[in-house]
Protein backbone atom coordinates (compact mmCIF):
# COMPACT_ATOMS: atom_id res chain seq x y z
CA UNK A 1 0.00 0.00 0.00
CA UNK A 2 0.89 3.62 -1.25
CA UNK A 3 -0.01 6.98 -0.88
CA UNK A 4 -0.76 8.11 -4.19
CA UNK A 5 -1.21 11.90 -5.19
CA UNK A 6 -2.81 12.31 -8.41
CA UNK A 7 -1.92 15.55 -11.71
CA UNK A 8 -4.16 18.22 -12.29
CA UNK A 9 -5.29 18.98 -15.76
CA UNK A 10 -5.94 23.04 -16.53
CA UNK A 11 -8.25 22.79 -18.97
CA UNK A 12 -10.22 26.13 -20.40
CA UNK A 13 -13.19 24.26 -19.59
CA UNK A 14 -12.42 23.49 -16.03
CA UNK A 15 -13.99 25.07 -12.67
CA UNK A 16 -11.56 27.14 -10.51
CA UNK A 17 -12.91 26.09 -6.47
CA UNK A 18 -14.20 22.69 -6.50
CA UNK A 19 -10.87 20.76 -7.28
CA UNK A 20 -8.85 22.80 -5.01
CA UNK A 21 -11.21 22.67 -2.43
CA UNK A 22 -11.07 18.82 -2.63
CA UNK A 23 -7.37 18.75 -2.72
CA UNK A 24 -6.75 21.44 -0.01
CA UNK A 25 -4.97 23.25 -2.60
CA UNK A 26 -5.20 27.41 -2.98
CA UNK A 27 -5.98 28.46 -6.59
CA UNK A 28 -3.47 31.67 -6.84
CA UNK A 29 -3.41 31.91 -9.80
CA UNK A 30 -7.49 31.47 -10.48
CA UNK A 31 -6.49 28.57 -12.94
CA UNK A 32 -9.37 26.83 -14.50
CA UNK A 33 -9.11 22.92 -12.76
CA UNK A 34 -11.12 20.48 -15.12
CA UNK A 35 -9.41 17.25 -14.02
CA UNK A 36 -7.72 15.24 -11.38
CA UNK A 37 -5.87 12.17 -12.41
CA UNK A 38 -5.21 9.39 -10.60
CA UNK A 39 -3.60 6.32 -12.72
CA UNK A 40 -0.62 5.75 -14.62
CA UNK A 41 -1.35 6.95 -17.98
CA UNK A 42 2.25 8.01 -19.81
CA UNK A 43 1.39 11.86 -20.23
CA UNK A 44 0.58 12.57 -16.99
CA UNK A 45 1.22 9.33 -14.05
CA UNK A 46 0.63 10.04 -10.95
CA UNK A 47 3.44 9.61 -8.27
CA UNK A 48 3.65 7.26 -5.26
CA UNK A 49 5.38 7.38 -2.07
CA UNK A 50 7.67 4.30 -2.05
CA UNK A 51 9.77 4.96 1.55
CA UNK A 52 11.40 8.68 1.34
CA UNK A 53 11.24 8.53 -2.94
CA UNK A 54 8.29 9.84 -5.09
CA UNK A 55 8.01 7.32 -7.83
CA UNK A 56 6.14 7.65 -11.22
CA UNK A 57 3.39 5.36 -11.43
CA UNK A 58 3.51 3.93 -14.77
CA UNK A 59 7.20 3.37 -14.39
CA UNK A 60 6.83 1.85 -10.79
CA UNK A 61 4.64 -0.80 -12.56
CA UNK A 62 6.83 -1.43 -15.71
CA UNK A 63 9.53 -1.98 -13.08
CA UNK A 64 7.58 -4.58 -11.07
CA UNK A 65 4.77 -5.69 -13.71
CA UNK A 66 4.16 -8.96 -11.19
CA UNK A 67 2.53 -6.27 -8.69
CA UNK A 68 -0.22 -6.35 -11.17
CA UNK A 69 -1.25 -10.09 -10.84
CA UNK A 70 -0.87 -12.46 -12.67
CA UNK A 71 -3.97 -12.35 -14.73
CA UNK A 72 -4.06 -8.41 -15.35
CA UNK A 73 -0.55 -8.29 -16.31
CA UNK A 74 -1.10 -11.28 -18.92
CA UNK A 75 -4.31 -9.73 -20.17
CA UNK A 76 -3.66 -5.95 -20.45
CA UNK A 77 0.43 -5.87 -19.30
CA UNK A 78 -0.24 -2.07 -17.66
CA UNK A 79 -2.71 -0.68 -15.80
CA UNK A 80 -5.65 -0.70 -17.57
CA UNK A 81 -7.83 2.08 -16.15
CA UNK A 82 -7.55 6.12 -15.81
CA UNK A 83 -9.10 7.56 -12.50
CA UNK A 84 -10.56 11.12 -12.50
CA UNK A 85 -12.43 13.03 -10.98
CA UNK A 86 -13.80 16.43 -13.34
CA UNK A 87 -15.29 19.68 -12.59
CA UNK A 88 -16.89 21.12 -15.65
CA UNK A 89 -17.82 24.33 -15.54
CA UNK A 90 -18.04 25.17 -19.77
CA UNK A 91 -19.64 22.53 -21.82
CA UNK A 92 -16.61 19.90 -23.52
CA UNK A 93 -16.33 18.81 -26.89
CA UNK A 94 -18.89 16.47 -28.29
CA UNK A 95 -17.09 13.11 -28.66
CA UNK A 96 -16.63 9.31 -29.63
CA UNK A 97 -14.27 7.00 -28.72
CA UNK A 98 -13.56 4.13 -30.91
CA UNK A 99 -13.15 0.39 -30.24
CA UNK A 100 -10.10 -1.41 -29.14
CA UNK A 101 -9.65 -2.71 -32.51
CA UNK A 102 -10.03 -0.04 -34.34
CA UNK A 103 -7.49 2.43 -32.05
CA UNK A 104 -5.05 -0.20 -32.53
CA UNK A 105 -5.19 0.24 -36.43
CA UNK A 106 -5.78 3.89 -36.10
CA UNK A 107 -2.59 4.62 -33.73
CA UNK A 108 -0.65 2.32 -36.16
CA UNK A 109 -1.69 4.21 -39.21
CA UNK A 110 -0.86 8.00 -37.71
CA UNK A 111 2.16 6.73 -36.12
CA UNK A 112 3.19 5.15 -39.79
CA UNK A 113 2.45 8.46 -41.37
CA UNK A 114 5.01 10.61 -38.89
CA UNK A 115 2.33 12.37 -36.88
CA UNK A 116 3.18 13.44 -33.66
CA UNK A 117 1.47 12.20 -30.67
CA UNK A 118 1.24 15.60 -29.38
CA UNK A 119 0.31 17.06 -32.90
CA UNK A 120 -3.21 18.81 -32.70
CA UNK A 121 -4.51 16.89 -35.77
CA UNK A 122 -3.32 13.83 -33.93
CA UNK A 123 -6.87 10.90 -33.41
CA UNK A 124 -5.01 8.15 -31.89
CA UNK A 125 -2.48 9.10 -29.18
CA UNK A 126 -2.51 5.82 -28.01
CA UNK A 127 -3.71 1.88 -29.09
CA UNK A 128 -6.18 1.86 -26.78
CA UNK A 129 -10.06 2.07 -26.14
CA UNK A 130 -11.89 4.32 -24.00
CA UNK A 131 -15.26 3.33 -22.58
CA UNK A 132 -15.91 5.12 -19.29
CA UNK A 133 -18.16 5.25 -16.16
CA UNK A 134 -19.18 8.47 -14.42
CA UNK A 135 -20.24 8.75 -10.78
CA UNK A 136 -22.38 11.84 -10.70
CA UNK A 137 -21.20 14.30 -7.67
CA UNK A 138 -23.19 17.18 -8.04
CA UNK A 139 -26.41 17.62 -10.28
CA UNK A 140 -25.07 16.46 -13.49
CA UNK A 141 -26.02 17.13 -17.23
CA UNK A 142 -24.56 15.58 -20.20
CA UNK A 143 -25.62 14.63 -23.73
CA UNK A 144 -25.57 10.87 -24.26
CA UNK A 145 -26.29 9.11 -27.77
CA UNK A 146 -28.67 10.55 -30.33
CA UNK A 147 -32.35 10.43 -29.15
CA UNK A 148 -34.78 7.81 -30.11
CA UNK A 149 -36.56 8.12 -33.90
CA UNK A 150 -39.59 9.44 -32.67
CA UNK A 151 -38.31 11.90 -29.98
CA UNK A 152 -36.06 13.22 -32.89
CA UNK A 153 -38.57 13.38 -35.58
CA UNK A 154 -40.37 15.76 -32.85
CA UNK A 155 -37.39 18.01 -32.54
CA UNK A 156 -37.06 18.32 -36.77
CA UNK A 157 -40.74 19.38 -36.57
CA UNK A 158 -41.19 21.32 -33.84
CA UNK A 159 -37.79 23.27 -34.51
CA UNK A 160 -38.58 25.87 -37.25
CA UNK A 161 -34.88 25.97 -38.93
CA UNK A 162 -34.74 22.72 -38.51
CA UNK A 163 -37.98 21.45 -40.56
CA UNK A 164 -35.70 20.78 -43.72
CA UNK A 165 -33.82 18.23 -42.26
CA UNK A 166 -36.98 15.93 -41.81
CA UNK A 167 -36.27 14.41 -45.19
CA UNK A 168 -33.36 13.86 -44.85
CA UNK A 169 -33.78 11.72 -41.68
CA UNK A 170 -36.66 9.98 -42.80
CA UNK A 171 -34.82 8.72 -45.82
CA UNK A 172 -30.81 8.39 -44.74
CA UNK A 173 -31.79 7.82 -41.31
CA UNK A 174 -29.18 8.78 -38.25
CA UNK A 175 -26.13 8.55 -40.45
CA UNK A 176 -27.49 10.69 -43.40
CA UNK A 177 -29.01 13.10 -41.17
CA UNK A 178 -25.80 13.54 -39.10
CA UNK A 179 -23.22 13.46 -42.31
CA UNK A 180 -25.25 16.22 -43.77
CA UNK A 181 -24.89 18.17 -40.89
CA UNK A 182 -21.07 17.61 -40.12
CA UNK A 183 -20.35 18.39 -43.85
CA UNK A 184 -22.40 22.17 -44.32
CA UNK A 185 -20.08 24.85 -45.45
CA UNK A 186 -19.53 27.05 -42.33
CA UNK A 187 -21.90 29.96 -44.03
CA UNK A 188 -24.77 27.30 -44.39
CA UNK A 189 -24.36 26.37 -40.85
CA UNK A 190 -24.39 30.16 -39.89
CA UNK A 191 -27.55 30.73 -41.90
CA UNK A 192 -29.56 27.89 -40.46
CA UNK A 193 -28.68 28.70 -36.38
CA UNK A 194 -28.22 32.33 -36.18
CA UNK A 195 -31.80 32.99 -36.27
CA UNK A 196 -32.51 29.68 -33.75
CA UNK A 197 -30.14 31.32 -31.74
CA UNK A 198 -31.16 34.99 -31.90
CA UNK A 199 -34.56 33.96 -30.97
CA UNK A 200 -33.27 32.57 -27.74
CA UNK A 201 -31.65 35.51 -26.58
CA UNK A 202 -33.69 37.49 -24.48
CA UNK A 203 -35.28 34.23 -22.58
CA UNK A 204 -31.78 32.91 -21.85
CA UNK A 205 -30.55 36.26 -20.43
CA UNK A 206 -34.01 36.45 -18.61
CA UNK A 207 -33.04 32.62 -17.29
CA UNK A 208 -36.42 31.37 -18.04
CA UNK A 209 -34.69 28.27 -20.54
CA UNK A 210 -34.64 25.18 -18.44
CA UNK A 211 -31.77 23.13 -18.78
CA UNK A 212 -33.70 19.92 -19.87
CA UNK A 213 -34.10 21.73 -23.27
CA UNK A 214 -31.70 22.06 -25.60
CA UNK A 215 -32.15 25.79 -26.21
CA UNK A 216 -30.60 26.65 -22.86
CA UNK A 217 -27.46 24.83 -23.49
CA UNK A 218 -27.20 25.90 -27.08
CA UNK A 219 -27.72 29.46 -25.54
CA UNK A 220 -25.22 29.41 -23.00
CA UNK A 221 -22.45 28.63 -25.82
CA UNK A 222 -23.38 32.10 -27.25
CA UNK A 223 -24.59 34.18 -24.84
CA UNK A 224 -22.09 33.36 -21.95
CA UNK A 225 -19.66 35.30 -23.55
CA UNK A 226 -21.86 37.47 -26.28
CA UNK A 227 -20.21 35.60 -29.12
CA UNK A 228 -21.59 36.99 -32.41
CA UNK A 229 -23.75 34.82 -34.90
CA UNK A 230 -20.99 34.15 -37.01
CA UNK A 231 -18.43 30.47 -37.57
CA UNK A 232 -21.15 29.42 -34.95
CA UNK A 233 -19.90 25.72 -33.96
CA UNK A 234 -21.84 23.29 -35.61
CA UNK A 235 -22.25 20.78 -32.12
CA UNK A 236 -25.42 22.97 -32.23
CA UNK A 237 -27.10 20.76 -33.85
CA UNK A 238 -26.10 18.15 -31.97
CA UNK A 239 -27.54 19.45 -28.65
CA UNK A 240 -30.74 18.85 -30.66
CA UNK A 241 -30.23 15.25 -31.56
CA UNK A 242 -29.17 13.50 -28.60
CA UNK A 243 -30.58 12.89 -25.44
CA UNK A 244 -29.68 15.29 -22.75
CA UNK A 245 -29.59 14.05 -19.24
CA UNK A 246 -29.76 15.43 -15.49
CA UNK A 247 -27.94 12.72 -13.15
CA UNK A 248 -28.23 13.46 -9.43
CA UNK A 249 -25.67 12.65 -6.67
CA UNK A 250 -24.55 9.44 -7.11
CA UNK A 251 -25.96 8.24 -10.38
CA UNK A 252 -24.14 6.90 -12.01
CA UNK A 253 -23.74 6.04 -16.23
CA UNK A 254 -21.96 4.10 -18.65
CA UNK A 255 -20.64 5.11 -22.08
CA UNK A 256 -18.97 2.56 -24.30
CA UNK A 257 -17.42 2.90 -27.80
CA UNK A 258 -18.97 4.79 -31.08
CA UNK A 259 -21.80 6.23 -28.53
CA UNK A 260 -21.63 9.85 -29.03
CA UNK A 261 -21.83 11.92 -25.70
CA UNK A 262 -20.28 15.10 -24.25
CA UNK A 263 -20.38 16.80 -20.42
CA UNK A 264 -22.62 19.87 -20.21
CA UNK A 265 -22.10 20.84 -16.40
CA UNK A 266 -21.37 19.64 -12.91
CA UNK A 267 -18.55 17.06 -11.15
CA UNK A 268 -18.12 13.61 -11.55
CA UNK A 269 -16.07 10.78 -10.78
CA UNK A 270 -14.65 9.53 -13.76
CA UNK A 271 -13.27 5.98 -14.39
CA UNK A 272 -11.98 4.87 -17.89
CA UNK A 273 -9.68 2.66 -20.00
CA UNK A 274 -6.18 3.99 -19.51
CA UNK A 275 -6.70 6.04 -22.97
CA UNK A 276 -6.81 9.37 -24.00
CA UNK A 277 -8.32 8.54 -27.66
CA UNK A 278 -11.00 10.91 -29.04
CA UNK A 279 -12.70 11.54 -31.95
CA UNK A 280 -14.60 14.95 -31.35
CA UNK A 281 -18.04 16.22 -33.01
CA UNK A 282 -18.41 19.75 -32.19
CA UNK A 283 -18.37 22.66 -29.02
CA UNK A 284 -14.55 22.35 -29.58
CA UNK A 285 -11.85 25.06 -31.52
CA UNK A 286 -10.15 21.63 -31.28
CA UNK A 287 -9.13 19.25 -34.23
CA UNK A 288 -12.65 17.45 -35.98
CA UNK A 289 -11.95 14.87 -38.46
CA UNK A 290 -15.47 14.13 -40.21
CA UNK A 291 -14.62 11.28 -41.71
CA UNK A 292 -13.22 9.46 -38.87
CA UNK A 293 -15.69 10.85 -36.91
CA UNK A 294 -18.77 8.98 -38.61
CA UNK A 295 -16.61 5.72 -39.20
CA UNK A 296 -16.74 5.44 -35.24
CA UNK A 297 -20.32 6.94 -34.29
CA UNK A 298 -23.18 4.15 -33.23
CA UNK A 299 -26.11 5.59 -35.55
CA UNK A 300 -29.23 4.57 -33.54
CA UNK A 301 -31.81 5.69 -31.64
CA UNK A 302 -30.52 5.44 -27.04
CA UNK A 303 -32.98 4.73 -24.22
CA UNK A 304 -30.59 6.36 -21.60
CA UNK A 305 -30.35 4.18 -19.06
CA UNK A 306 -28.74 4.64 -15.66
CA UNK A 307 -26.72 1.82 -14.08
CA UNK A 308 -28.17 -0.33 -11.12
CA UNK A 309 -25.55 -0.08 -8.55
CA UNK A 310 -24.92 -3.07 -6.07
CA UNK A 311 -25.26 -1.40 -2.66
CA UNK A 312 -24.37 -3.38 -0.18
CA UNK A 313 -23.52 -2.53 3.96
CA UNK A 314 -20.80 -0.31 3.47
CA UNK A 315 -19.80 -0.29 -0.38
CA UNK A 316 -21.90 0.25 -3.28
CA UNK A 317 -20.51 -0.97 -6.73
CA UNK A 318 -21.16 0.38 -10.18
CA UNK A 319 -20.70 -2.86 -12.74
CA UNK A 320 -19.71 -2.05 -16.05
CA UNK A 321 -19.60 -4.19 -19.13
CA UNK A 322 -15.85 -3.96 -19.37
CA UNK A 323 -12.81 -5.88 -17.87
CA UNK A 324 -11.03 -3.08 -17.71
CA UNK A 325 -12.72 -1.27 -14.31
CA UNK A 326 -15.08 -1.28 -11.65
CA UNK A 327 -15.86 1.66 -9.59
CA UNK A 328 -17.64 1.60 -5.75
CA UNK A 329 -18.68 3.83 -3.71
CA UNK A 330 -17.57 2.97 0.15
CA UNK A 331 -19.39 5.30 2.86
CA UNK A 332 -18.18 4.71 6.74
CA UNK A 333 -19.15 6.07 10.16
CA UNK A 334 -17.16 5.70 13.03
CA UNK A 335 -16.65 1.98 14.16
CA UNK A 336 -17.41 0.59 10.38
CA UNK A 337 -14.83 -1.34 9.44
CA UNK A 338 -13.93 -2.22 5.48
CA UNK A 339 -12.15 -4.86 4.55
CA UNK A 340 -10.69 -5.50 1.13
CA UNK A 341 -8.44 -7.70 -1.14
CA UNK A 342 -6.74 -5.97 -4.49
CA UNK A 343 -6.83 -8.37 -7.01
CA UNK A 344 -5.02 -6.19 -9.19
CA UNK A 345 -3.94 -2.59 -8.50
CA UNK A 346 -6.73 -0.19 -6.61
CA UNK A 347 -6.65 3.15 -6.50
CA UNK A 348 -9.09 4.63 -3.25
CA UNK A 349 -9.73 8.70 -2.88
CA UNK A 350 -11.07 10.04 -0.34
CA UNK A 351 -13.90 12.49 -1.18
CA UNK A 352 -15.43 13.23 2.27
CA UNK A 353 -14.05 13.01 5.60
CA UNK A 354 -10.60 11.30 6.61
CA UNK A 355 -9.90 7.38 7.01
CA UNK A 356 -7.72 5.06 8.47
CA UNK A 357 -6.20 2.46 6.11
CA UNK A 358 -3.83 -0.48 7.09
CA UNK A 359 -2.34 -2.96 4.92
CA UNK A 360 0.02 -5.62 7.03
CA UNK A 361 2.51 -3.32 9.29
CA UNK A 362 1.65 -0.11 6.48
CA UNK A 363 -0.40 2.70 8.36
CA UNK A 364 -2.03 5.70 6.21
CA UNK A 365 -4.27 8.05 7.21
CA UNK A 366 -5.86 10.32 4.67
CA UNK A 367 -7.82 13.52 4.34
CA UNK A 368 -10.17 14.43 2.34
CA UNK A 369 -8.58 14.61 -1.50
CA UNK A 370 -5.84 11.97 -0.71
CA UNK A 371 -5.58 8.50 -2.05
CA UNK A 372 -3.91 5.19 -1.07
CA UNK A 373 -2.89 2.67 -3.98
CA UNK A 374 -3.30 -0.81 -3.29
CA UNK A 375 -1.25 -3.66 -4.90
CA UNK A 376 -2.24 -7.27 -6.30
CA UNK A 377 -3.42 -9.50 -3.18
CA UNK A 378 -2.75 -7.29 -0.91
CA UNK A 379 -5.53 -7.34 2.03
CA UNK A 380 -6.73 -3.85 3.58
CA UNK A 381 -8.72 -2.46 6.43
CA UNK A 382 -10.17 0.86 6.43
CA UNK A 383 -11.76 2.37 9.49
CA UNK A 384 -12.77 6.05 10.53
CA UNK A 385 -13.46 7.60 13.72
CA UNK A 386 -16.02 10.41 12.31
CA UNK A 387 -17.31 9.60 8.55
CA UNK A 388 -16.05 9.01 5.24
CA UNK A 389 -16.27 8.43 1.88
CA UNK A 390 -14.29 6.58 -0.87
CA UNK A 391 -14.41 5.95 -4.35
CA UNK A 392 -12.43 2.49 -5.28
CA UNK A 393 -10.89 2.26 -8.59
CA UNK A 394 -10.17 -1.18 -9.60
CA UNK A 395 -9.90 -4.22 -12.37
CA UNK A 396 -12.96 -6.88 -12.32
CA UNK A 397 -11.76 -10.08 -10.67
CA UNK A 398 -12.20 -12.44 -7.48
CA UNK A 399 -10.97 -12.62 -4.45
Amino acid sequence: MYKLTGKVQHYEWGGHEYIPELLNEVNFENLPYAEYWMGAHHSNPSVIEVGQELKPLDKFLEENSSLLGDKVKDRFGRLPYLFKVLDVKDMLSIQVHPSKAEAEKGFVRENQKGIPLNAPNRNYKDDNHKPEVMIALSEFWLLHGFRERPDLKKILQETAVFNFLLPIFETEGYYGLYKYVMELPQEQVDNILAPLLAGLEVDYKAGKLSRSEPGYWAAKIIFEEDKPLKDIDRGIFSIYFFNILHLHPGEGIFQGAGLPHAYLEGQNIELMANSDNVLRGGLTPKHIDVPELLKHTLFEGINPVLLKADAGSLETVYPCPVPDFIVSRIQLNAGNIYRGKAFSVEILLVSEGQADFTAGSTKLTLQKGESACMMANETYEIGTTGQATIFKAAVPGSD
